[in-house]
């Protein structure tokens, strides 16, 4: 799993106005929980950059005042018209303790249903996986090899080692559907052979 460095400042007061005036410094009011106790702390909204506007997963060397800590980011409030980060809330991690994230999927190979003119369709681009944090994948592949037309891969044909994937088993991931090309060329097809039958 990759890791970021994001140093923080400790806040002093947590009311209202405090977060709007770090927010207009350009910093995020964030908590940090998960530990012997909460943490409230600023960072600044372009070190949160890498972090939130990315899918991939990453653990955050935190740095509160000289006090570091192994995290991840567990929620983010975003401002509904401007886009901004409104507050981050950081997980504190410990090696023996089992944390429940989203995985992103990464799709490998090539379908053949595909190469015939068959329909991609992805229903989901995140797992959420229960494992230690260092067990945790950055990411769960899905192989595509033997995808043919009509057909799907679910959740519980997905393993990932030393960790438990929590979405339903029946839930589809991928899967390649009948395309309009395709079935449009299936049926002039049917006709053509038809004809041909006919004249015999």
């Amino acid at each position: 799993m990759k890791s970021i460095a994001i140093s923080g400042s400790a806040r002093q007061n947590v009311g209202k106005r405090d977060a709007k005036e770090l927010r207009y410094q350009g910093q995020v009011p964030a908590v940090l929980y998960g530990g012997k106790e909460q943490t409230h702390f600023s960072v600044s909204a372009a070190d949160l950059k890498p972090v939130l506007y990315t899918p991939e997963v990453v653990f955050i060397d935190l740095d509160i005042n000289g006090t570091k800590t192994r995290a991840i980011v567990q929620d983010a409030q975003f401002h509904p018209l401007t886009d901004l980060v409104n507050h981050v809330d950081f997980l504190e991690l410990s090696d023996d303790k089992e944390v429940s994230i989203n995985i992103p999927v990464k799709l490998t190979g090539t379908s053949p249903g595909v190469k015939l003119g068959g329909k991609l369709v992805q229903k989901l681009r995140k797992l959420r996986v229960k494992a230690l944090p260092n067990n945790l994948p950055q990411e769960i592949e899905v192989p595509m090899e033997s995808l043919e037309v009509g057909k799907s891969v679910r959740v519980d044909q997905i393993k990932v080692e030393n960790a438990k994937v929590l979405n339903n088993g029946d839930d589809t991931i991928v899967s390649v559907i009948m395309s309009r090309a395709l079935r449009q060329a299936e049926q002039e097809a049917a006709k053509a052979a038809q004809g041909k039958g006919g004249k015999k």
